[in-house]
């Protein structure tokens, strides 16, 4: 970033709004994604592919949790940065980090739900732990790939004529930001594609088979893919919205302060994901709800019967179907 090429705003309810805002998404987060972390830790006695992406999405939550209190404090400052350069990058950097780790995450879980509804003897439902774990490593080294940028600028800006204290911004509000715009937008179109694709056939699968969609475990797959859904969009369709608004309609909107503000707020939302995103682990298994259930209520554990994992579910569906005469498979 140019330094001296900021906008001078002056008179916005920012300082007022974002930070009681930022709290609590720090207070909810930190308490929501520590309980996760201690479901997966000790609770959770048989990891598979599927809970090894839930962990790594709990992962990139962690990295918001140690980014919020530096962003609450520049806003209570009314944007003015006071910890210097490096931290300014290295903030910077963990907030994209986390966006584009969550938004990859979620990807992965809705697909990984996918092929076990919707393609129960696929290859994929195979996978070893090993392999999943090499594929999340696999990730993370691309999200790396595409953040690293944000290392590589000075960030902070000064404002001609405005207070001598610099801003700590990744998105500057006179033009396009090249890389990281386009980064931006791709992160959350190529994922939402596939998420709209995996819950549209997953619903569609289940209908076509309404005995099986019967179960319980499938049930709760459905509702699984539809909060990975909503989570996703809740999250990330206002910030990509606001930016694009900005860059059809900069130069008019350069510096323009509803429209600065709007970004602000807009970006807010994308850290409500470390809000949402428990949702996720409870409706992924049926551990996460009875862990909390022993957190408010703590007694003798009620024995349940061991659930059908939902590929099998399919498969004995597959099988019932092709004794009756039918030679339809369970997935399309």
């Amino acid at each position: 970033m140019d330094n001296g090429s900021c906008c001078l705003l002056q008179g916005d309810p920012m300082a007022q709004v974002m930070p009681p805002l930022l709290i609590l998404f720090f207070v909810l987060g930190a308490l929501g994604n520590g309980l996760a972390l201690c479901g997966f830790c000790f609770s959770l006695k048989t990891w598979k592919p599927s809970t090894i992406y839930l962990f790594n999405l709990a992962v990139a939550d962690f990295l918001l949790m140690v980014c919020l209190p530096f962003r609450t404090d520049y806003y209570r400052r009314d944007r003015h940065w006071a910890f210097g350069d490096a931290p300014c990058r290295l903030v910077l950097f963990m907030l994209a980090l986390n966006r584009a780790g969550s938004i990859v995450f979620l990807t992965v879980v809705a697909v990984d739900r996918y092929f076990k509804v919707v393609h129960p003897h696929h290859a994929a439902n195979a996978v070893s732990k090993r392999a999943a774990a090499g594929l999340a490593l696999g990730l993370w080294g691309a999200v790396l790939l595409g953040t690293l940028h944000l290392l590589t600028e000075d960030h902070r800006c000064t404002a001609p004529g405005g207070p001598p204290a610099p801003s700590c911004e990744s998105f500057i509000m006179e033009s396009a930001n090249g890389w990281h715009d386009i980064m931006f937008q791709l992160e959350f179109f190529l994922p939402l594609g596939a998420i709209l694709f995996c819950s549209g056939r997953v619903v569609w699968s289940l209908r076509r088979r309404r005995r099986l969609a019967r179960q319980a475990r499938l049930r709760r797959a459905t509702r699984f893919i539809a909060v990975v859904a909503a989570v996703f969009v809740t999250c990330y369709l206002p910030s990509v919205a606001a930016r694009l608004y900005f860059l059809c309609t900069v130069p008019a909107s350069a510096c323009h302060p509803a429209v600065h503000a709007a970004l602000h707020v807009a970006l807010s939302l994308t850290y409500m994901n470390s809000v949402l995103d428990p949702l996720v682990y409870c409706f992924s298994s049926p551990a996460f709800p009875r862990l909390w259930a022993r957190l408010k209520a703590p007694g003798p554990r009620a024995r349940r019967r061991e659930e059908v994992p939902i590929a099998r579910l399919c498969r004995q569906d597959g099988t019932a179907a092709a004794s009756n005469g039918q030679s339809r498979p369970c997935g399309p």
